[in-house]
């Protein structure tokens, strides 16, 4: 391999990765826009709750550690 054609290589690999990648997201199932707000709904109700259920075991543990506990 010549200089010329080891300099070429990185630009050649670099434009096939590009057309690789551009012919890969022709093919992703991109989500309309009530799609994307009910998920979104979802995601934030599901962390609303892993949220207070979390709270709530750290408040119910905080009080038994303080009542076991001497202060």
């Amino acid at each position: 391999m010549n200089v010329i054609e080891s300099l070429k290589q990185p630009i050649t690999r670099s434009r096939e990765f590009l057309e690789e990648c551009w012919a890969e997201l022709k093919k992703v199932h991109w989500p309309a826009r009530k799609e994307t707000q009910a998920a979104t709904i979802v995601v934030i109700i599901g962390v609303v709750i892993v949220g207070l259920y979390l709270g709530l075991v750290d408040f119910v543990l905080s009080v038994i550690i303080r009542r076991t506990l001497p202060s």
